[in-house]
């Protein structure tokens, strides 16, 4: 019988842990890499059927781009559009609302497009401003993560008199596309599209076609890139806070992350997207910034800040934690009077290197200044333990407490007007407590009684009683 037990408490133990086993949690996967989306606005107007090399524009352009099409069926999560303008109306008269999506957003899209393309006919104008505007409603709504890019070719500057430049802008402040690309055929028109986004001249049909392909690589592949936190030495050892990179133009978040080590305790390689030129906030107390942070596409970036950092730690003498359970202490910078953080009694925080003031949110308050933190080294601030005050006041009523420094009375809490019992943690040294009854109506009946609070030790200040 009693091997009969054995056997089963060891098949319970085994089934127990089996479960737990199952129940661990699994390993976080990557997350999935964002969806790309390409625009192509194609410039369809009159001035397309210009001679250029061997061929008119708009049949080198057509080719040039179907071959850069075909090359991109295999590849996985992108979606791609098309946007034409000065296709539809002959010029003159002038028609600047002329442009038109041809081909909607949609996965196995590229045979659509490349038969539009093929059946474009140049006719009309150039309203560039008024067809990025109206691309703003091309990209459906991102259920998830999602890249919106602009790729506009063109032979030919805004002749509608918009301004493709405030356009871009407002497009991508608002996060609805980022920066474009522009593609100018048979003539430079730098100048002309800085403003709108990252500008490539395509003077002859070789450099427009090495253009495609640059701009296709760069809006498909993302950058590597690892940020180090430099201590003192100027080696990259801090690590274990979050990083916020933000967008320089829009200002909005575009990643997280935990800073973290390598198997060969390097920063970890971050992949990023390199069309966006990033401000870093890398949030230690206070936080270290970087700003303009730009990628160079295809290459591994080094981003260096200067994060030395120490350890604060605060304590109370003695062993009774009840006491400074929820105390707390205001850290700031050194003659500074912003609030960096609140750090609760016997905890222990990370702070970039420095000197800073703190105060002690005890009654009453404890000022202890020019706390010198060191590189990868713990202060320690240590206060007295405070006491308790046990106020029995009787009847409910008015009255204030003060502690007597240099024999001077001075305000640290206003009394509850209806309990007539409080507890109060005190710092230890004199006290002071002025009271009089609600019901009493002679400032004469006030009571005056001064008490003292000693470390560790309750003290009872009845009020009516000596």
């Amino acid at each position: 019988m009693k091997a009969l037990i054995k056997y089963l408490v060891l098949f319970i133990l085994l089934l127990q842990s089996v479960a737990s086993f199952s129940q661990k949690p699994k390993d976080v996967e990557d997350p999935p890499p964002p969806l790309t989306r390409i625009l192509f606005i194609f410039d369809c107007s009159q001035s397309m059927f210009g001679r250029w090399q061997s061929d008119t524009k708009i049949n080198i352009a057509q080719k040039l781009l179907s071959n850069m099409l075909d090359s991109l069926k295999d590849v996985k999560n992108l979606e791609l559009a098309l946007r034409v303008y000065g296709h539809q109306k002959n010029f003159p008269p002038q028609d600047c609302n002329d442009t038109k999506l041809e081909v909607p957003f949609s996965g196995n899209n590229i045979r659509k497009i490349e038969n539009k393309l093929k059946a474009l006919v140049p006719r009309g104008t150039t309203p560039i401003a008024f067809s990025l505007e109206k691309c703003s409603d091309d990209f459906p709504i991102c259920k998830d993560n999602c890249r919106n890019i602009v790729i506009l070719i063109t032979d030919g500057l805004e002749e509608c008199g918009g301004d493709p430049c405030a356009v871009s802008q407002y497009l991508q402040k608002k996060g609805i596309i980022l920066k474009p690309f522009i593609i100018g055929i048979g003539k430079n028109f730098k100048e002309g599209f800085d403003c709108v986004g990252t500008y490539f001249d395509a003077t002859s049909e070789v450099e427009f076609n090495k253009a495609l392909n640059v701009v296709i690589s760069q809006a498909l592949n993302s950058t590597t890139a690892q940020v180090n936190l430099l201590d003192e030495m100027g080696k990259p050892t801090e690590t274990n806070v979050n990083m916020s990179f933000y967008d320089n133009f829009s200002g909005a978040v575009k990643y997280n992350f935990i800073h973290t080590m390598n198997n060969r305790g390097m920063p970890d390689t971050l992949v990023i997207d390199p069309l966006v030129k990033y401000d870093v906030v890398v949030h230690t107390i206070p936080p270290v910034k970087k700003d303009s942070i730009v990628l160079v596409p295809g290459k591994h970036t080094v981003i260096a800040l200067d994060a030395p950092q120490g350890y604060l730690k605060l304590k109370s003498m003695g062993n009774n934690a009840v006491n400074v359970k929820n105390l707390q202490a205001i850290v700031r910078k050194k003659g500074k009077s912003e609030t960096l953080n609140v750090q609760f009694f016997n905890q222990t925080e990370k702070y970039i290197c420095g000197n800073y003031d703190l105060e002690v949110l005890s009654l009453p308050r404890l000022y202890i200044n020019d706390v010198d933190i060191k590189q990868s080294s713990t202060t320690t601030i240590e206060i007295p333990m405070p006491g308790i005050a046990v106020i029995n006041k009787l009847v409910e009523g008015y009255g204030s407490l003060y502690v007597i420094e240099d024999n001077k009375m001075k305000w640290i809490y206003n009394l509850t007007e209806k309990d007539i019992l409080e507890s109060l943690i005190l710092q230890p040294g004199r006290y002071r407590v002025v009271f009089r009854g609600r019901m009493s109506n002679k400032s004469i009946s006030s009571i005056d009684k001064e008490f003292k609070i000693e470390s560790g030790l309750t003290t009872t200040v009845n009020l009516y009683r000596n």
